[in-house]
């Protein structure tokens, strides 16, 4: 017997979510990517201390949802695995696109990709593979994709913030050295390394204090 892997196309429907209000007030939309293990809708928790005025939150939803633990109650959703990368990958892209189109972010607001541990790899393939011009490209707590080099981002003019716990558990000494040469080759000047004292954890402090 010889078993064969085809591909198909098909139409899926997925959901995201959002904070505040996009008005003439907003000053600032920001585009965040959760980590592994969250929903869109409890991500936003992190991002309700920014004033609602000038602020407006757009929390894409990965699609690859599971049950945290063996109780079957809680979801939680991934981005991405090793299996199949680069079509999935596409797939989070098209995601991504789908959103912006329907929410027809007004020229005149400054732009703020931020990605959290697993949600960095999206939000920073999506801004390199669609030239994505942003004001500000926040880094938290993740890893920078192997395959994006320094052209990947040499039309961005963006303030950029890589951010992590000192006591991170996912992160050796050996590694946050290799992640901030990879963002310093990348983002040379424009680059701002910000170390908080915690874990692996989303730092509320600093999110809003980018603003």
């Amino acid at each position: 017997m010889n078993s064969q892997e085809k591909e198909i196309s098909y139409t899926i429907i997925n959901t995201y979510s959002t904070l505040n209000t996009l008005s003439k007030s907003t000053k600032n939309v920001w585009f965040v990517c959760h980590g592994m293990g969250y929903l869109s809708r409890y991500f936003l928790k992190y991002f309700k201390g920014l004033n609602a005025d000038a602020n407006y939150i757009i929390a894409p939803q990965a699609a690859s949802k599971y049950y945290l633990k063996s109780e079957f109650k809680h979801v939680g959703a991934s981005w991405l695995t090793k299996e199949n990368t680069i079509k999935e990958t596409e797939n989070v892209m098209q995601n991504f696109d789908a959103i912006f189109k329907a929410e027809n972010i007004p020229d005149d607001v400054n732009l703020i990709v931020f990605g959290y541990s697993q949600g960095v790899s999206v939000a920073m393939r999506y801004v390199a593979k669609r030239q994505l011009q942003c004001a500000q490209l926040v880094l938290h707590s993740g890893g920078i994709p192997k395959e994006l080099n320094i052209e990947n981002f040499s039309f961005l003019n963006a303030k950029i913030s890589l951010i992590c716990g000192t006591n991170d558990e996912y992160l050796t000494e050996e590694r946050f050295q290799l992640e901030t040469k990879k963002a310093q080759l990348l983002f040379k000047e424009n680059l701002n390394v910000i170390m908080f004292d915690g874990k692996h954890e989303v730092n509320v402090e600093l999110i809003n204090g980018l603003v």
